[in-house]
Formats: C-alpha cells, structure tokens, sequence
C-alpha cells in the first residue's frame, strides 16, 4: 500500500469515529475455563467524543398485542422506524439484563456500500433490546438474526461480544446495502434485505478479543452427520450444545453476486471478504487485541510486524488465545488498563508524552507536516471512553446475584470499576443517563467527578497517577471482598425462600452504596490532588497530612520541585539555548 494511500484509510477510519458513537471501542471474552472461579467475563469501553457515561436500565414489563416499539439510532438519536414489541421483557442493567446475558460491541465498518439506510435495527438498538429479550446467549444470536432479517439492519459492520452464565460468543454482521438489481432493474434472484452474518462459540478454557477490526476467518461449513456448524435455514439446531458456528444461509451468494467471492464456499474468509486487513486495521485495532493478549499469554512476539502495520500479508492474529494462567477479576479489569506499555509503541516512552510520561495525544489521530503523513497511536485505555464494564456471570448462583455489572466511567485506566448486580431495581443516582450530560455539568454525576481527576491528573501523569491507582486499588479490591460477603447472604436468603423480591432489594441497597462510596472517594481525591500539586509544586506530606509550617497554622513547609528530565531540558536548549544560558552567577 502506498504511503498516501495508508494515510487516507486511517484518516476515514477516525472521521468516521466522530460520527459514530462507539466507533473505536475494545472487547475481550474470557470463557469459564479460562477464568478462576469459573465466571464468564464479557469487557467492553465505549469510547467517543460525544457519549456521556452513564449506566442505562430498562425495566422489565408486560405490552399488550400490537404494541410497537420506536427505533432511535443510538449514535444519532435519529428515529429509525417501529417494530413489534414483545409481549414481555426483561430488567437490563446497563449491557447486562437480569438472566446474566451480556451483549457488548466494536464496529469495524467494513465495505461502505453495505450500509442500508432503509434499515430500521442500528446495533445499538439491536443491543438493547436483545437484552430485554433473550435468556441465554444462543438466544441472543437468533433474536439478533431474526429482527435484522424482518426489519433490515441499518448500521455498518460490527462485531458483537455475546455472553452468559456458560457460554461466549462473537458474532459479526454487515448490511447487504441497496437491493443488487440487473440491467433490466430487477432485483438480482438470491438478494434479500438484512444482514450477512456468522457467529462463533469461543471454546471453553480460552480468551478472545476484538477492537473495530472484524476477527473471524474461515469457519466450517454445515454437514448432515454433524451439528458443529449450522446454517440459519437450520436456526432450530442453535439450542443443541455441540453447536459452535452459525452463520446466514445466504451468506455465499451474497458475497458472489456483489463480486467479493468467487471461490468455494469452504475457502471463504468472513474478515478478506467484508473487511480486509489494511494498516489502520492492524495499527488502530488489532494492536489492542495483541497488547490484550501479550498480557495473558506466549508467543505474540511474532506478530509484532503485523500489527505495527509493516507486514500485511502475514498470519492473523488468532481469534482465541489459551492463558499460561487461569483469570481471575483483577486480571480481566487488567486487559482494559493499557497504553502499549512494555512494547515498541508503549506511549509513556515517547516525546509525545511529554516530560511527564503522559500516555495520551489528543486528535487528531493522523496528522501531517512537512509533506510527510503521521499517526498517533490508539490504545485501549483512552481518553474520551464514556463508560466501560466487565460484565461477570456466574452459574452457580442464581441469576440475579450471579450476574455482576463492574461499571466506571471516563478513562478504563484511572476509573474504578463498581459492582452493579444485574437483579438489582434501579440505578444510582450518581450513574443515572438523566444527571448531567455532555453539555451539562453534574456536581454529583459519576462522569464529572471523573473527568475532573483524570483531566488533572493528565497534567502530572507520573506523579499523579500513583495516587489515583492507591485510591483505585483500594476501592476494588475492597468491593471484589464485599461482592464475596454479598454473594453469600444473597445467597442464604435465597435458599431460605425468603423472596426473590427482597433478595433483588438487598442486591439494590448493596450497590447503590458502592456508588455513592465510589463518588466520594473520588471527590475526595480531586480535592487531594488540587491541594498537593498546585502550581507545578508538590507539597511534603507526613502521617498522611500535608505538613504545616510550625509557625504559621494552615500554610504548608517549602513544597519539592519536580526536575524536567534531561531529554525535556534538552531540547530547550537546542531550541533557545543562546537566549537563556545563565552568564552570570551561574545559579
């Protein structure tokens, strides 16, 4: 590819992020045997300029037949059309609802002309009501399947992370576009609306990912003697257990008809077909999964030149990966926690990050000078995340205790993830979508509170964000305590038959007050912050007081200086150096 052709896709890939809402978001999937205690983790950031944070809940409810329900685009808030509602639907906490599914997203885009803006699902209606409606992750699959089919699928591609209390799926879907009419204007025999799709079970005892690149490749096709893999003619069949592919009966011919296939059904690549592998597509997003990965297992050292963009050709990334050691919930929280650190684009090490190691760069992501084109890197820790989760279910609880909703908001590295259990009846105040909003400032709205330290925090990186993890480790290691207490006395009342209702009321109370706790730990630590490095000092501390002056009540002894390194002074010095050596004293 050439360079200025390498340019050009990936400044339409981070055009396209301002658009849309969750453009360039992070996902990974850890199966029961890959996990310590045997939970299923389902990670997702959702991350844009133009999202606020909060925590989404729709209550469960019964509609009458032929009721009908609006369809607003989640990106644009543009009414899309109605479909049929349900007779019933079911509580849904954020992207977890009350039978421990979780649904969760990246959007790789893919072919532009596949886009069908008569469609009336946008994925992230397709989310949100597949939550109020399926009880299993299988059962996600089919209502996803079923509603774009009848109703058309508005959105570009996406990969979808699909969970429960015993299974991970992905699945990846793209729009079929205007009908494929002949010469004549007819519409071509074989094309009908909705959407082309395939959906793969991550085998159990290993770990996926993916970050707006679509992930899956060849899969199986469906035999007669055989239930590993089924068509969606055969969509009867998903419930069996030995099932592990799904995919759209049509999906062959589609890809025939519009001219991006022409071999064998069993050589067919969902990823070359629908989203080809380009320098934005490793660089931008496979980088993620790979750092991901790097974190929890051997051997990606080999695919370093792949996702540094240098050798397209080479293998893929696998899909899954086998951890050198179970997870457990601090290690999931770690995937979503990383600038590259410890490869060769850590972004603490370069002279973008400043004198203090700040591992961001504001967008523009691509960026030119002197006629030659650049690139800033796109970790998955990011600044303008809206909110970002770790969704846990457990089989051996039932499902309200055992699905647990770990939330924050802002930034994955320096939020606090918050246990928010799936059977609870409300949301905090302080996550509530209604208190504040991108516009409106919120004293006591979870997203300000945390903009307003990580936002200082960016200032004095090295220094400050050693405060922030104290404050961060100590919450949550203390909620992963309390959710074990929580569990078991849940747990006791529910056996007892004591009620389900007061079970879901304590699982309320419980959560709420870890909110609350959260808001007020940080609030506290903006406040710490403000007062210890104001004005570039940073003021001596003892027996975790700031130290006062003996003589003088409330002001504080000489604060310390932080030195610029040597690079940063440097650099001074190259630039003005013969204006400002020091020729007299030499102090």
């Amino acid at each position: 590819m050439k360079k200025t052709n390498v340019f050009l896709a990936v400044f339409v890939l981070f055009c396209m992020g301002m658009v849309n809402v969750a453009e360039a978001c992070t996902s990974f999937l850890v199966t029961k045997g890959a996990s310590k205690d045997g939970s299923v983790f389902n990670t997702y950031a959702a991350d844009s300029h133009v999202l606020y944070g909060a925590l989404y809940y729709n209550r469960a409810a019964q509609f009458p037949e032929g009721s009908m329900l609006k369809i607003i685009d989640w990106d644009s808030g543009k009414t899309l059309g109605e479909i049929k509602q349900v007779a019933k639907t079911y509580n849904t906490v954020g992207n977890m609802n009350e039978h421990q599914v979780a649904i969760t997203e990246t959007t790789f885009g893919g072919k532009e002309e596949l886009q069908d803006t008569t469609g009336i699902m946008d994925y992230g209606s397709l989310i949100y009501i597949t939550l109020q409606r399926a009880k299993s992750a299988r059962e996600a699959i089919k209502v996803m399947t079923d509603l774009v089919a009848e109703y058309g699928y508005y959105s570009g591609g996406e990969s979808f992370s699909i969970s429960d209390a015993n299974e991970a799926w992905i699945l990846e879907m793209i729009g079929k576009g205007a009908p494929v009419k002949d010469s004549k204007g007819k519409i071509v025999k074989g094309w009908t609306k909705g959407a082309v799709w395939v959906a793969v079970r991550i085998p159990d005892g290993y770990v996926s990912g993916h970050a707006n690149q679509a992930r899956i490749g060849k899969f199986p096709l469906e035999q007669k003697k055989s239930f590993k893999s089924i068509s969606s003619k055969n969509m009867a069949n998903l419930f069996k257990p030995e099932v592990e592919y799904v995919y759209a009966h049509d999906i062959f011919e589609f890809a025939k008809i519009k001219g991006y296939f022409t071999g064998k059904p069993e050589d067919f690549d969902f990823t070359a077909t629908f989203a080809p592998i380009t320098f934005s597509a490793t660089r931008f997003c496979e980088a993620r999964v790979w750092s991901g990965f790097r974190k929890i297992t051997t051997g990606m050292d080999q695919y370093t030149n792949y996702v540094l963009g240098k050798d397209l050709k080479a293998e893929r990334l696998p899909l899954w990966v086998k951890p050198t050691a179970k997870l457990g919930l601090a290690d999931v929280i770690g995937l979503m926690r990383d600038h590259y650190e410890n490869t060769p684009i850590d972004m603490t090490k370069d002279v973008g990050a400043g004198p203090f190691e700040c591992p961001y760069r504001w967008r523009p992501m691509t960026w030119s000078l002197n006629g030659k084109n650049y690139i800033h890197e796109r970790a998955i820790s990011t600044q303008q995340t809206g909110f970002s989760l770790v969704a846990q279910s457990r089989s051996q609880y039932p499902d309200p205790i055992g699905g647990i909703l770990w939330f924050g908001v802002d930034d994955t590295y320096s939020t606090v993830y918050t246990p928010m259990y799936c059977g609870i009846n409300s949301v905090p105040h302080c996550f509530d979508e209604n208190n504040g909003s991108m516009c409106e400032y919120s004293e006591t709205a979870a997203y300000w509170i945390f903009n307003q330290v990580s936002m200082l925090a960016y200032s004095r990186y090295n220094e400050m964000i050693n405060d922030v993890q104290k404050v961060q480790s100590s919450l949550e290691k203390g909620f992963e305590s309390k959710t074990a207490e929580m569990d078991k006395k849940a747990f006791d009342k529910w056996s007892n038959g004591q009620g389900e209702q007061e079970v879901r009321n304590m699982l309320t109370s419980f959560s709420h007050e870890q909110a609350d706790l959260t808001c007020k730990s940080w609030k506290k630590l903006g406040q710490y912050l403000l007062v210890k490095y104001m004005d570039g000092n940073v003021k001596k501390e003892e027996n975790g007081k700031f130290k006062e002056n003996p003589y003088r009540k409330g002001a504080n002894v000489a604060p310390s200086n932080t030195r610029y390194p040597d690079w940063f002074y440097q650099m001074i010095i190259d630039q003005k150096g013969n204006l400002i050596e020091d020729l007299g004293t030499g102090h």
